[in-house]
């Protein structure tokens, strides 16, 4: 008799969203395994046909309550390399700060709330707490310290709404500078005791040959600008993304799976990680590698110890800005309308974040693509789960459903702005 089962998840825990799976397993064998993400489409793309390019700023930051900042960054730089405007330093380092705030809350979130409760066998923070609970205040500050960035130079903590094409509605005073470097500066000793905490955690043995995707800048490490790059010899511009990038829809999921010549790929701090270590800081480098990550590291178990990195990075380079910090002469740049088609790619807390838009000589938006990080890495989440259940396709059911639940949460996926506890349901035949 054919021994077969399917262990089945109908709700995953500790992800933005609502998703699921299911693994088949027959004989010891895996036969399928399949990552549902089932919410329904919100057709953002379609909003913003006959919109005028100021308002896209602002409604696509609504796609995200976790990351718009991402949103916000890479419709205002398609939009702004559409029409030719270059922004001067002032603006472009308020930028890079917004972005480190909205990676400090993220990856926080991530690490203490979403991730740390499957590597100490706990269901969520809350039985964290019990245990360790300077732990999660330590957790909640430093996320505080994130969301004062994005409340003082976007406008408010959720859904910014300073930015603008050219730059930012209102410029922020020097004076408005010294509590966020402050509060910045407190919580900077727990971002060091965040990779210290990771590093103790124990990581399953397992690695894949992945092709790693990211933007790399040439004078540091990215966030808002760059050139897409692989391991494996990509190097081109956000133009040229829709010459290598397909998706395709798949029947068990309302997410367009994207591939990269037809091919698998992985995004995210991981990918960040791998191709611009030496972008970072040569104290971050060693403290990395003496935290237990790899130069080039393989095990996406590890990208805790990734993010713990960028956190340590987004606060120091937070800091950094906010010391050399040179208030705009104008909070904006001026420019003309014209008809134009300009694309952009920058890196949210999850990996790359594609838009392109094409719009008319009144600025009426004709058509729009938005490639969000979770698109991206679909197809190589169900490859995981593929392979790290064969791998340990001894282990008992209850056991196997927790690992593959953590697989999914290496790459914590944003599928949406909601959270949902756990409904587990195995099925045997």
């Amino acid at each position: 008799m054919d021994d077969e089962k399917t262990i089945k998840v109908d709700y995953l825990a500790r992800v933005e969203g609502e998703g699921a799976f299911h693994v088949k397993i027959k004989n010891d064998k895996v036969q399928e395994a399949k990552l549902n993400i089932f919410e329904p489409p919100r057709f953002f793309e379609a909003f913003l046909r006959d919109r005028i390019i100021t308002e896209a700023p602002d409604i696509t930051a609504r796609i995200c309550g976790i990351c718009p900042v991402a949103y916000q960054m890479s419709s205002t730089h398609a939009i702004e390399k559409a029409l030719g405007i270059n922004v001067d330093a002032p603006i472009r380092n308020l930028r890079r700060l917004l972005y480190c705030g909205e990676w400090i809350e993220s990856h926080s979130l991530h690490v203490y709330f979403l991730h740390a409760p499957d590597f100490l066998g706990m269901q969520d923070a809350l039985e964290i707490a019990k245990v360790h609970p300077e732990v999660v205040k330590n957790a909640l500050k430093l996320k505080k310290a994130g969301n004062a960035i994005v409340k003082l130079v976007g406008g408010r903590e959720i859904h910014p709404i300073n930015v603008k094409i050219g730059g930012f509605y209102k410029s922020i005073e020097i004076k408005q500078m010294d509590e966020l470097q402050r509060n910045l500066k407190d919580v900077k000793q727990i971002t060091y005791d965040t990779l210290q905490f990771c590093s103790t955690l124990e990581f399953p043995d397992y690695e894949q040959d992945y092709t790693f995707v990211s933007l790399r800048h040439e004078d540091e490490y990215p966030m808002n600008e760059g050139r897409l790059v692989s391991n494996k010899g990509l190097d081109i511009d956000s133009d040229q993304y829709e010459d290598y990038f397909q998706e395709t829809h798949m029947p068990h999921s309302t997410t367009l799976h994207s591939t990269l010549n037809n091919d698998l790929f992985f995004t995210g701090p991981l990918a960040r990680f791998n191709l611009n270590f030496d972008k970072l800081p040569e104290a971050l480098q060693k403290l990395a590698l003496k935290s237990g990550l790899e130069r080039n590291c393989k095990n996406p178990f590890k990208s805790i110890l990734v993010r713990s990195v960028e956190l340590i990075y987004a606060v120091e380079e937070a800091i950094r800005i906010i010391d050399e910090y040179k208030k705009p002469d104008m909070p904006s740049v001026s420019y003309k309308m014209k008809a134009a088609e300009g694309s952009a790619i920058t890196e949210a807390p999850r990996g790359i974040l594609y838009h392109r838009y094409l719009f008319d000589e009144k600025g009426l938006i004709r058509d729009a693509k938005i490639v969000a990080p979770t698109s991206h890495n679909q197809k190589i989440m169900e490859h995981d789960l593929f392979h790290l259940a064969q791998k340990f396709v001894d282990l008992p059911e209850e056991e196997l459903t927790w690992k593959c639940e953590q697989t999914i949460r290496n790459y914590d996926p944003c599928i949406s702005c909601a959270t949902h506890f756990l409904k587990l349901d195995i099925d045997r035949s």
